[in-house]
């Protein structure tokens, strides 16, 4: 086997945007990762449902894509 090919594997501290943080290990460099949720924050774990807004990414779609709709009745 081939020596040296292999990225370090080192203690790396993840810090969420919510503010928690824990160790873990991993080959990123720099020892750091920075991530958008996590099992504090994250709606499956913590057992809180978010609303989205479909409602208006709809509204956006339909008006988007009416006139292209329309233009193939015709």
């Amino acid at each position: 086997m081939k020596s040296g090919i292999h990225p370090e594997y080192t203690t790396t501290e993840v810090v969420c945007s919510c503010g928690s943080t824990f160790t873990t290990r991993s080959t990123a460099k720099g020892g750091e990762i920075r991530v958008e949720t996590c099992s504090a924050c994250h709606p499956f774990y913590t057992g809180k449902q978010r609303v989205l807004d479909t409602a208006g990414r709809v509204a956006k779609f339909q008006a988007k894509y009416a006139k292209v709709t329309a233009a193939k009745k015709k």
